[in-house]
Formats: C-alpha cells, sequence, structure tokens
C-alpha cells in the first residue's frame, strides 16, 4: 500500500508541473501569439484584405453629368483616364476603410511624385484644387487599410506605375472605340480591354445630362503587393446598358 501511495503522489506532483509549465507558457509567448492573431494588432505575414481595386476614370464621364466639373488649378488634365484610386477589397465584395487614423495623409512624403500625380491623378470636383485633398481621401480612406504592404509613398507610387502598365485608352483606340460621343457595345469594349491586358476588366457606367449611359470606370484586379494583375474575385455593380457612349473630353 505504501508503495502505491508514493507512486501515486509523484504522479500528482508530476500533473502539477506539467500544468504549471503550460500555465507559464499560456500566459507568455503563447498567449501573445493567440492574442495578436485574434485581435489583428500583428500579423505582419498576413493581410486583413484579399486584393485591390485599381480603379481608373473617363474625365469626359466624370464632366458630362447634371453636376459638372471643375479643372484643376494645374489646368485642364490629359485626354485620357485618369486615376481613381488602389482599394483594398474582400472577396465577398466588402471592403475595409478608414484604417488607421493615426497615419494621416502627409504631402511632404510624396514630394517627388506631385506632378505625376497632377497629371495622372487629377481631382475634376468644384471648387478647382490642386488634387491634394483628393489623394488625401484616397490614402485615409483606403491606403491606411493596406499600410502593412505599402506605406504612403509605395500606395501612390505603386498606383502611378499600374497606371503606366495599364493603358486603357490606347487599348481601346486600338480595337476602334475612341472617345467621340459613340455609342458602343459594352461587350466590345469588355472584350478589348481582356484583350489587350490578359483579365477581364470591371466596368461602371454614369448617366448623362440627357440620361444617356456612358463609360464611367474601369476596375481591374491587383494582388495583395500591388502589382500584379489577377482576375477580379468579384465585380463591382456597374449599372450599365448593354450600349454605352464614349463621350470626349
Amino acid at each position: 500500500m505504501g508503495m502505491k501511495f508514493d507512486r501515486s503522489v509523484l504522479i500528482k506532483l508530476l500533473l502539477m508541473q506539467c500544468l504549471s509549465v503550460l500555465s507559464a507558457a499560456q500566459d507568455s509567448d503563447f498567449f501573445y501569439l493567440v492574442h495578436q492573431v485574434t485581435d489583428g494588432t500583428a500579423m505582419s505575414e498576413a493581410q486583413d484584405f484579399d486584393f485591390f481595386y485599381f480603379v481608373q476614370q473617363w474625365p469626359g464621364s466624370y464632366c458630362d453629368t447634371n453636376q459638372s466639373c471643375c479643372y484643376p488649378t494645374t489646368g485642364k488634365p490629359p485626354s485620357d483616364f485618369g486615376i481613381h484610386g488602389l482599394w483594398p477589397n474582400y472577396k465577398n465584395g466588402t471592403y475595409p476603410s478608414y484604417c488607421d487614423p493615426d497615419y494621416p495623409f502627409d504631402e511632404s512624403k510624396i514630394s517627388d511624385l506631385i506632378s505625376s500625380l497632377q497629371e495622372n491623378w487629377a481631382s475634376l470636383s468644384c471648387p478647382s484644387n490642386n488634387g491634394s485633398t483628393f489623394w488625401a481621401h484616397e490614402w485615409e480612406k483606403h491606403g491606411t487599410c493596406s499600410e502593412s504592404v505599402l506605406d504612403q509613398h509605395g500606395y501612390f507610387e505603386a498606383a502611378l506605375d499600374l497606371k503606366s502598365r495599364v493603358g486603357l485608352l490606347q487599348i481601346l483606340q486600338s480595337a476602334g472605340i475612341n472617345p467621340d460621343g459613340g455609342f458602343y457595345s459594352l461587350s466590345s469594349i469588355r472584350s478589348a480591354i481582356r484583350n489587350g491586358i490578359g483579365y477581364t476588366p470591371g466596368i461602371e457606367c454614369n448617366v448623362d445630362e440627357e440620361g444617356n449611359s456612358q463609360l464611367y470606370q474601369i476596375y481591374v484586379c491587383v494582388d495583395t503587393s500591388g502589382s500584379e494583375l489577377i482576375e477580379c474575385p468579384v465585380f463591382p455593380n456597374g449599372k450599365c446598358k448593354s450600349s454605352v457612349e464614349f463621350p470626349s473630353f
């Protein structure tokens, strides 16, 4: 009986030691890891979005509405698609926004990009402005949600690089689709862009003063690095008719 009792006590002591070790682990590294993963405060290897929409806008369609537009203080932008934004998105169609209020837009961080932004990412909102308010909005609403991948300079630089690689106007004109006020089938626009870049775009339309559906924005999808085009997991609701106008600018 004495030997069994001693062995039982020994087993209990060993079990208590094991529990103590596990408890200590939980209170330190293991608990820290679980806490960081579950509350999302430190996931350096993972991103809280699935892909980017890279969105370009036709200025003629922005201006040809009841609301109209105002040219920037730097003058009329080029007659070309301009950048609207680089937007982190989820595969279910939703998106994160305003992810880091502690990292506001700072124009001094992108001083070397300003001239390129004024040409390729111009604001057409009224009253006339130099674009900085537009860029600040895009960074604070969308850019901060990808800052684990792209800092502020990297975010704007990535968008400018994508713009130079995705030459939408040249692609459409090569397919005989010109900004001449004519009407073109939505399917022909989509096919021309797909053939030009190798991926199917999302297309968004708006309405001109006469109520005509017109080509407004083109969405292409980009991986979470902000550099490689991919097939879109989901498309925006484009509200386009089967035939759309491509207004001049």
